[in-house]
């Protein structure tokens, strides 16, 4: 009999070898971000220990998103992971059993991107396909870039980001809100020389530049709220944008389906029906 335990993070035998497991299999690992403190409530590895390791898990992450100026409570699921000497046991099913029971009455609604091998188990318990949107659109700027860049690589520059995010009026039609530290867990480990910033204006801009492409996951700003501002702030090399995030105003985007290769958006729940319905999708920086 297997028990499933959770909220062990500050547990440092029992996080490494679920870094272990992360890094074995996704190559990822936790540590830095736990040591740098940005390890909050929100995240919250469900796991199956056996002789004191880590050999299953499923992790529950706490992202509330704004829409229409009401926040909703929604959970993603994510690092679903099994040891391989422990697959085939039905230890995924028995986490994901805990984890309906915990949170069915205490969320707006779950959702996960699956990958394409295991696109026939979500469904067994409640999860049905649905559709995001993605918003891209030519731009046409005429002055010089006047953006300098913060490198997320120590922490004088991660609090002024910090402030920046604590400040913003800036928003998306569907934003995530109290979750700084799934932000941060990008910016201080994939994202490092991706942080644009504004001074005149207090603005700071997550974004990936690519010779005349510009692809921005997210703006933080006390003073801006118009994206086509934010757009002109990077000069007249840019010629495409794309985003990842729904716009408020949405008349002069290009709107397609968005669909990555094996991942597939899964949702459970009626209130997280408004993604397909209103063409909206899961912000970039949301996805953990």
């Amino acid at each position: 009999m297997y028990n499933v335990i959770s909220n062990y993070r500050d547990n440092d035998s029992l996080r490494h070898s679920f870094n272990e497991l992360a890094a074995k299999t996704f190559g990822l690992d936790f540590e830095d971000w736990y040591q740098n403190g940005f390890w909050g409530d929100n995240y919250n590895p469900y796991s199956i220990i056996i002789n004191g390791k880590v050999v299953a898990n499923v992790s529950v992450n706490k992202t509330d998103m704004i829409f229409h100026g009401t926040v909703r409570h929604f959970l993603q699921l994510g690092t679903v992971m099994t040891d391989e000497a422990y697959r085939n046991q039905g230890l995924i099913r028995k986490i994901m059993e805990r984890i309906d029971r915990d949170y069915s009455q205490k969320t707006d609604g779950i959702y996960l991107f699956a990958n394409d091998n295991v696109l026939e188990f979500y469904p067994r318990f409640g999860f049905q396909k649905s559709v995001e949107y993605l918003y891209s659109k030519n731009v046409s700027c005429t002055e010089e870039s006047c953006l300098g860049k913060l490198i997320m690589d120590q922490p004088k520059n991660w609090e002024l980001l910090i402030t920046a995010i604590e400040r913003n009026i800036f928003y998306g039609r569907l934003d995530m809100v109290n979750n700084l530290e799934l932000i941060m867990f990008y910016v201080t480990k994939y994202m490092q020389e991706n942080v644009y910033y504004h001074k005149d204006t207090d603005t700071y801009i997550i974004a990936e530049v690519e010779n005349e492409n510009l692809f921005i996951h997210n703006v933080f700003s006390s003073k801006i709220t118009d994206l086509d501002t934010v757009i002109n702030f990077f000069g007249k090399e840019i010629k495409y944008v794309t985003l990842g995030f729904t716009p408020v105003e949405t008349k002069d985007f290009h709107v397609t389906e968005y669909h990555e290769d094996d991942c597939t958006f899964f949702i459970k729940g009626k209130n997280l029906e408004i993604i397909e319905k209103e063409h909206l999708r899961i912000p970039s920086l949301a996805h953990a």
